[in-house]
């Protein structure tokens, strides 16, 4: 929305003075028709379209990028893939993001103020991207044109030239990235934004699952195509949607462009870490981001558990159609729910359930069998993923004042990049040392999942503590962005978005939903048990017999406990007396809960494979942590009751502070 000033009444959603004719809707001063709306938000998701496969090409956050395996194939170590794919352009995002940023939050051109900085750098962008595809193809040319060069190995110079190009590429990126999120939140409507952001990721997944499904394969033989494709796609489709795609007009900038470099830097500094509450967000942001470190290695735990390069492509294509799918669902549920609210309570579950992988430390499957578990265990997964990966922009929209949502989004920029630059050295220092002590086996990259289990418990922490702190701000119903720098202390929210409160029947419907999958557990475990006797497995049936049965049937009789505890909380509320904990929102239990019975077919295909295969032993593990991933689902829910307990409502100085 393109109104800042706090001062400014309220713009309606809808132009109504007009008796007949079409409905007009408002973004500031842009006024669209249904026609212009559906232009507008086919240029926008065009020119995503292609930005998405440019960044996907390049991406180092995914498990299937193609700039590691060069790096690994040319001998470089695990620190210093991480020091080039994540640190480097951590130290650029620390630093050009935020000028950029605050010079867009004021700039005023013909163009607007966001697209300017797209456009100006898009040529040097492509070349860039293009001269990294070519980085090994050069190594002769210069060997012949530098002397000096010939007595350096071929693959010290390409990785030198890998790394040149990819910071140069970055540098250039970081204008658009600084800038392209904050576009939408000018020139789309704001009652359409979650829409918009529905429509907006399912063309982002349908590019990344392209590039998965046809390209990756190709990723250790034509990286110089593929890079060349990305970089001249990025050119024709962004340059389109920045010529048809228009900017309206804006107030003039806070400090009406006349301050200094040092004044600038002063209100930057007071403005975007002057606030408690916002520092909250910025360190989930950062240890999230830290967590995300470990990604580009995956491809290599993929590869150690037996997966071809076609396979991972194929796995991660998957997963991005089931995510499409579930992107049209979510959309609209990211708004009803609160992202804030999902974002909070996924995080809660990540961090309680996250170490489930260490199974894979002392379990090796076939490859074809370990192909179908993770692609069952993904797509079972998928809806909760992309719910998750939904809320992240809508999150901070919906938590920062819109007068400052650039400059405060480049200060969260600031604090990630900090992160990403330490965690890209210690997270490749870490596997270096981890695959040492593997004797220099690729072993080592099964001990993968314990870096963002780590770090993604401590952004849950951080979630938890800011989530009770919007709660005591307002809520759903009542939150105003704190603002310390203006007179009252806060900014007024003129488009609140409607919301669904927590549903006691479907919170109930929940609970007993995680009681019932905790019962068919029980009962499929008798079944395979039958089985493991008929193959001679007596280790693993008495193991079952004797520990995991009961221990099941105590950890179900836990979650009734729960249940029971719930559904009191639920009738004091409705009685208006105290309740013991908060009551938790229906909405992510529900999927929770469905995803848990959903992951049955896994299950039995997983079990089923492992007693044909008379590996009593690893039968034996899988059990200890499905025991594990129960008793941490109750701890999970435990914490979500907590954090929805009603706060006591602060002063208002101290909501500002």
């Amino acid at each position: 929305m393109a109104v800042f000033s706090t001062q400014q009444p309220p713009l309606p959603d809808s132009d109504t003075t007009l008796p007949q004719g079409p409905t007009v809707y408002r973004c500031g001063t842009l006024k669209y028709v249904k026609l212009g709306l559906f232009t507008l938000f086919s240029w926008l998701l065009w020119g995503d379209f292609c930005f998405t496969l440019m960044e996907t090409v390049t991406g180092t956050t995914t498990s299937t990028s193609i700039l590691p395996i060069k790096l690994k194939a040319l001998g470089a170590s695990n620190l210093l893939m991480g020091v080039i794919l994540t640190s480097l352009p951590g130290i650029l995002n620390m630093t050009i993001c935020p000028w950029v940023s605050f010079r867009s939050d004021r700039h005023r051109g013909r163009l607007g103020r966001r697209i300017p900085f797209i456009l100006s750098t898009m040529p040097f962008l492509a070349i860039s991207l293009i001269l990294l595809g070519w980085s090994e193809d050069l190594v002769p040319l210069l060997q012949r044109w530098i002397p000096p060069l010939a007595s350096v190995a071929p693959a010290t110079i390409a990785i030198f030239l890998i790394a040149m190009f990819f910071v140069t590429f970055q540098f250039f990126n970081m204008f658009v990235n600084s800038v392209y999120w904050y576009l939408f939140n000018d020139v789309v409507p704001p009652q359409f934004l979650g829409r918009f952001f529905g429509l907006f990721r399912l063309v982002g997944y349908g590019a990344a699952a392209i590039y998965n499904y046809f390209i990756f394969r190709y990723a250790a033989t034509n990286m110089r195509e593929i890079f060349t494709g990305g970089a001249l796609i990025y050119v024709f489709g962004v340059g389109l949607m920045c010529l048809f795609v228009k900017e309206g007009k804006y107030p003039p900038p806070p400090d009406k462009g006349n301050r200094g470099l040092l004044e600038g830097m002063k209100d930057f500094a007071k403005q975007s870490f002057s606030c408690r509450f916002y520092w909250y967000f910025y360190l989930m942001k950062a240890f999230a981001a830290m967590a995300l470190a470990s990604t580009m290695y995956m491809l290599f735990f993929n590869q150690e558990m037996g997966l071809s390069n076609d396979q991972i492509g194929k796995l991660a294509a998957y997963a991005l159609l089931a995510g499409m799918l579930a992107t049209y669902f979510t959309a609209v549920l990211v708004d009803r729910w609160h992202p804030l609210r999902i974002s909070a309570y996924l995080a809660v579950f990540m961090a309680v359930t996250g170490l489930g992988s260490w199974v894979w430390i002392f379990v090796t499957l076939p490859g074809n069998v370990f192909f179908w578990v993770s692609l069952g265990t993904v797509l079972v997964s998928t809806f909760g993923m992309f719910l998750r990966d939904g809320c992240e922009i809508p999150t901070f929209m919906r938590l920062m004042p819109k007068s400052l949502y650039g400059q405060l989004s480049s200060a969260n920029s600031i604090i990630r990049s900090i992160a990403n630059i330490v965690a890209g050295v210690l997270c490749g220092a870490s596997i270096d040392i981890v695959k040492r002590l593997c004797h220099g086996s690729d072993f080592a990259y099964r001990f993968i999942f314990i870096w963002p289990w780590f770090f993604n418990t401590i952004a849950a922490v951080f979630i938890c503590i800011g989530y009770r702190e919007w709660k005591r701000l307002g809520g759903d119903e009542h939150y105003r962005p704190p603002a310390p720098w203006t007179k009252d202390g806060f900014e007024e929210v003129h488009d609140r978005v409607p919301f669904v409160p927590a549903i006691p029947r479907y919170v109930m419907i929940s609970m007993w939903l995680g009681v019932l999958g905790s019962a068919i557990n029980v009962a499929l475990v008798l079944i395979f048990m039958y089985f493991m006797a008929q193959h001679g497995l007596k280790g693993a049936l008495a193991w079952y017999a004797m520990f995991f049965i009961p221990i099941k049937l105590l950890l179900t009789a836990l979650s009734y406990w729960q249940l029971v505890w719930v559904r009191r909380d639920i009738a004091a509320r409705n009685k208006a007396l105290p309740t013991r904990y908060g009551i938790p929102h229906h909405g992510v239990l529900l999927v929770n809960a469905i995803q848990g019975l959903m992951f049955f077919p896994v299950f039995w295909y997983q079990t089923a494979k492992m007693i044909e295969l008379n590996l009593g032993y690893e039968l034996i593990l899988f059990g200890v942590a499905s025991l594990i991933s129960t008793a941490m689902t109750i701890v999970g829910v435990q914490i979500l009751r907590w954090i929805e307990r009603e706060p006591a409502k602060a002063e208002p100085a101290a909501q500002a502070a």
